[in-house]
């Protein structure tokens, strides 16, 4: 069995509201030294076999067909242990 990370982050042209608002409250919580934060979304997949290069495609399918919208987002694949 193997794990596989998908994170999701907006394209850095797409502005984005949720991180502006975060950056925004964290000196009022008494936080510094952030100029700025973007937020975006991690989804962990236990794979049934190994990670192997047709697992992996297919993880970067269900990517591009579900977990992301790939016209405003970027996501990247990673194994774990």
């Amino acid at each position: 069995m193997a794990r596989v990370i998908v994170d999701v982050m907006l394209k850095p042209e797409i502005l984005d509201p949720q991180g502006q608002a975060i950056a925004r409250a964290l000196p009022r919580l008494g936080f510094s030294g952030v100029g700025a934060v973007r937020q975006g979304k991690r989804f962990e997949l236990e794979l049934e076999g190994p990670a192997d290069e047709a697992a992996l495609a297919e993880v970067r399918k269900m990517a591009e067909t579900l977990l992301a919208n790939t016209v405003i987002e970027d996501y990247t694949v990673r194994v774990t242990e």
